[in-house]
């Protein structure tokens, strides 16, 4: 028998320094590529991205590796105001305080963001589902009038075809509250909600949308035209954000992937649901 020491026995062999190193290279590649896509992912989230990716480390070794090699979250920018909301239209009261969200097409909420391009702006219209995070329907134009957020909305009634009942959210702005966006939503039996008067986080969570698309995308790029936006923005919402973004809220997981889940994996119904305080 041979004898050996605690010490010896329960020895393991440590990674050597080379391998360290080697390491700590291939994750700083990741970290940069997934930054092209995803140039605001903090700690946290990026630690979701590389275990995607093969990468399993703790967020103190992480951490040193953004700060070593400069890979921290882009500074956020400031945004001027789009909404609209001096106009006679009627102001729909606010339905989301303390309801209860437990499923796509329940609530809809909707937003208007403005995009530099080199001769002044182009505005974007998005319509959000609320639980699962997708965008299901967005519209891009020249002119921040009915017809941009109605395309946007038109699309969302196309692709998700929804029952009566769905909750349609958005600020006091006219584009949402004109005649023809109302009969719309009337049209297809929505409950119309608005945000309350000088209270801006009634609309967080397409607020936060708009925010993650500003900082993913718009602000990244120097568009030159409408053409050019026309032909880049509609594949990062469909392909990156919808697709390949995680969401902290869904379980780190995509709209498209959190969406998928529930429709096919049961345990899914049984989730935490949104409260809207």
């Amino acid at each position: 028998m041979i004898k050996l020491s605690p010490s010896t026995y329960y020895y393991k062999t440590k990674n050597s320094r080379s391998e360290k190193d080697r390491f700590d290279a291939n994750v700083r590649a990741a970290i940069e590529a997934i930054q092209i896509k995803f140039p605001k992912s903090g700690y946290r989230t990026m630690k979701h991205y590389l275990k995607r990716k093969g990468y399993v480390l703790g967020e103190t070794r992480l951490r040193r590796i953004m700060k070593e090699n400069n890979l921290q979250a882009k500074i956020r920018k400031k945004y001027f105001i789009t909404t609209q909301s001096k106009h006679g239209e009627f102001i729909y009261p606010n339905l989301l305080p303390e309801l209860s969200i437990t499923d796509i097409n329940q609530v809809w909420v909707a937003d208007i963001t403005y995009i530099r391009i080199l001769t002044g702006f182009v505005f974007l219209a998005v319509i959000m589902d609320l639980y699962s995070r997708k965008i299901i329907g967005w519209s891009i134009s020249k002119n921040i009038d009915q017809d941009l957020t109605l395309s946007a909305l038109e699309m969302a009634i196309t692709l998700r075809n929804p029952k009566a009942g769905v909750i349609h959210h958005a600020d006091r702005g006219v584009q949402y509250l004109s005649q023809s966006y109302i009969k719309k939503l009337n049209d297809h039996e929505f409950h119309i909600s608005c945000s309350r008067k000088g209270n801006p986080y009634d609309n967080a969570f397409c607020e936060s949308l708009m925010k993650t698309i500003k900082s993913n995308e718009i602000d990244l790029k120097q568009y030159r035209d409408l053409n050019d936006v026309l032909n880049n923005l509609p594949e990062f919402i469909t392909t990156v954000y919808n697709a390949e973004r995680v969401h902290s809220a869904l379980g780190y997981l995509t709209p498209e992937e959190f969406e998928n889940k529930l429709k096919h994996d049961m345990h899914f119904l049984n989730k935490k649901p949104i409260v809207i305080t």
